[in-house]
């Protein structure tokens, strides 16, 4: 089957997925549907494909929609926001302490493939440092996108259980509603943000540029509105995509080893979340919706979309799980390289 055609079947899929999430009023329909949708047909050994630079590009309008709620009262609070940031780098810490054993003793992998599967990074960057030091990339990308599955699919249960969130409403006013000169400039800071955070070598670029951008125009006064609903819709489609393609041609020893492997790390990060979590919340320093959402190590974009809709803080959200990143992305090699020599 040509890219085209394979392109063409998971853009299909996905969009039953999302028919069917809408129809049954069930949260996250457009994230949810698709993803669940390209994961049960990846299962199945469906040729799937993801969508290339198109996915990349519509993830930048997340980038726009936190940065335009970048605001100069935003900014104010930011004192605030700091004394709960110290608790990142401890975050960090525990998860390695607790998930490299995990993937080196109990399930058997090599030095390199525990190590970057056990950093609670970007898919891509572990991907990377994990090739680079000779690790297993087929088993990364694995175990990660079912951190970010597990992470994804579960967070909305919980949030609309304990908060009564109401996750299945659009995410911002309708397409009607917004002037063609707000969506021209909100395209020009999602394209050129991630093309110049790409030329930089910046982390997440599709989505830290774009962020940036806007920001810094919002700050200004020029950008005062958030990209219209429908369009965040399409981009959680595209993020969908993008987590369930990665089981695509997965074999049962993968499913048996490297998926298992990554739901027992996905139930360990999620008792080391609540500890982080129900402390910062009996300290004060944040309400428990915005501290479960910045303390839940899922993907970057994944857990952007799920606060936007929630109405969450994005300001105190994005900015523990940018933190949590580049920690991660700046120690973590040389942490994998000081732990080699000692082994």
């Amino acid at each position: 089957m040509s890219p085209t055609a394979r392109r063409l079947l998971t853009f299909a899929l996905a969009a039953a997925g999302g028919a069917l999430f809408l129809a049954l009023h069930l949260p996250l329909p457009m994230l949810l549907g698709p993803m669940l949708a390209c994961l049960l047909a990846s299962l199945a050994g469906a040729p799937l494909m993801g969508a290339g630079k198109l996915g990349i590009f519509m993830r930048t309008f997340l980038g726009v929609a936190v940065g335009s709620s970048i605001t100069p009262e935003v900014v104010s609070q930011l004192p605030d926001i700091a004394v709960s940031l110290v608790f990142v780098p401890l975050f960090i810490l525990l998860i390695a302490l607790v998930g490299y054993p995990l993937f080196r003793r109990v399930f058997g992998f090599d030095h390199a493939t525990a190590w970057y599967a056990a950093m609670p990074g970007g898919l891509q960057d572990m991907l990377v440092f994990g090739e680079e030091a000779g690790g297993d990339i087929r088993a990364l990308s694995l175990i990660h996108a079912t951190r970010v599955l597990v992470i994804v699919t579960v967070a909305p249960v919980v949030m609309g259980w304990y908060w009564q969130v109401d996750l299945s409403q659009p995410p911002g006013a309708p397409i009607s509603a917004a002037d063609w000169r707000d969506m021209v400039l909100m395209v020009a800071c999602g394209f050129f943000g991630w093309r110049i955070a790409e030329r930089l070598g910046l982390f997440g670029a599709s989505i830290l540029g774009p962020m940036v951008l806007t920001a810094i125009l919002s700050l200004a006064g020029v950008v005062d509105h958030r990209p219209p609903a429908e369009v965040i819709q399409a981009a959680q489609f595209f993020i969908g995509i993008a987590v369930g393609v990665k089981y695509a041609g997965i074999t049962w020893q993968e499913l048996r080893i490297d998926v298992t492997a990554g739901l027992a790390y996905s139930l360990l990060l999620a008792l080391i979340s609540l500890i982080f979590i129900e402390g910062i919340v009996l300290l004060g320093l944040a309400p428990a919706l915005d501290a479960f959402l910045a303390f839940l190590p899922g993907g970057q974009a994944e857990m952007v979309v799920i606060a936007i809709i929630a109405g969450a803080d994005l300001a105190y959200v994005v900015s523990h799980h940018l933190l949590r990143i580049s920690l991660v992305i700046t120690l973590s090699p040389l942490a994998s390289r000081v732990l080699d020599r000692r082994r």
